[in-house]
């Protein structure tokens, strides 16, 4: 990939400062950033998002730890090989064949959203190289017990919704906005919209969206690996002005992880890191992680 790609003209460098590297895996170019030095501190991100979505987080913690945060196929910087399928299986795949790479271990990992699933399933299989989780916004089981994501998936995941989301990036357009509390600037909304240019690259998203009910049986997959991470300690950094996931997915998370702690933001709505970064890489800082 040249460097035209990892500067693409959406991308306002300045509120992305870091330093673009790239890694081949099983045919997918995965984008990545690696900033920092100390404890890994791994950042995984949900739908529609990509690390961007980390980076107030990594500008305040890398003198801490050292930041890693990619992107998975299809979304951000990454590229996706041509038979990639987009669900969150192949997804948390990637990641721990992306941590085996690096050779990363005693991880710090945190999760929103489908980062979650994805980073929960991983650790689950590998709960060796993990040291202790950060839980945003997210769930780890097969989402069917929940009326409201039940219905977010049947509404967002048919063929209607599909065609809105390729064809005007309808996810994207209205869930960036609706999951924070601040109006965000010109070019924070340029660097989430501009992955989703065309058609093809929103069906990523659309697939996401549809998978909350297809992934069953990987989600169940997940929530059984919970048992092999129920000791590491946690620390639950929860937007309350969240719409998606509320105070029931919260309390779940806890009895899976009953070494915890928890960071309760009040204002913050579905993406937290843009809500409220400062609180969230204060209780990281303050949590024995």
């Amino acid at each position: 990939m040249d460097s035209k790609k990892l500067n693409p003209n959406w991308l306002d460098r300045s509120l992305f400062p870091f330093k673009s590297q790239l890694m081949e895996i099983d045919g997918n170019i995965i984008h990545y950033i690696d900033e920092g030095e100390g404890a890994t501190l791994l950042l995984l991100h949900g739908n529609p998002t990509w690390s961007f979505l980390y980076r107030h987080i990594v500008l305040k913690l890398s003198s801490h730890f050292r930041c890693i945060a990619l992107d998975y196929p299809g979304f951000g910087l990454s590229t996706a090989k041509p038979d990639y399928d987009f669900t969150p299986r192949e997804h948390s795949n990637i990641v721990e064949k992306f941590v085996e790479h690096l050779g990363l271990n005693d991880l710090r990992i945190m999760v929103q959203d489908w980062g979650g699933p994805i980073g929960l399933g991983f650790a689950g299989r590998r709960p060796d190289l993990v040291h202790s989780l950060i839980l945003g916004n997210t769930w780890a089981w097969p989402a069917k017990r929940s009326k409201g994501m039940s219905t977010f998936s049947k509404i967002l995941g048919n063929g209607f919704a599909r065609f809105l989301i390729t064809r005007y990036n309808a996810l994207a357009k209205w869930l960036i906005p609706a999951g924070t509390n601040r109006t965000l600037t010109e070019s924070e909304l340029a660097a989430y919209m501009g992955p989703f240019s065309n058609p093809k690259s929103r069906l990523p998203t659309w697939i996401f969206a549809r998978e909350i009910l297809r992934s069953e049986a990987y989600l169940a997959e997940v929530e059984a690996g919970l048992a092999n991470l129920r000791g590491k300690p946690t620390l639950v950094v929860w937007g309350e002005a969240d719409g998606a996931f509320r105070k029931s997915a919260r309390l779940l998370l806890m009895e899976h992880f009953p070494n915890h702690h928890v960071c309760l933001l009040p204002e913050a709505k579905h993406f937290i890191q843009e809500n409220a970064p400062d609180k969230i890489c204060a209780a990281i800082l303050e949590s024995v992680l």
